[in-house]
């Protein structure tokens, strides 16, 4: 039984987008190793305090990581 563990920090995503990742996720497992795997698969999302992620030596916050999506 796959499971899908995403890590996210709280505060980026809504809920329909946390949704859609999990549909997404569960849809690219069932193509990789075949739709029976559909049933079983598990997708876990966690989100990790504001802050409490670092990347290079600095914590990011979640203000952080929508600047940096405002520079698509």
């Amino acid at each position: 039984m796959p499971l899908v563990n995403v890590k996210l920090i709280e505060g980026v995503f809504s809920q329909d987008h946390k949704q859609e990742m999990i549909r997404r996720m569960t849809d690219i497992m069932a193509d990789l190793e075949g739709e029976h795997m559909r049933p079983v698969t598990v997708v876990i999302i966690e989100e990790v305090k504001s802050g409490d992620w670092g990347i290079g030596g600095k914590a990011i916050s979640s203000a952080d990581v929508k600047a940096l999506a405002k520079m698509k």
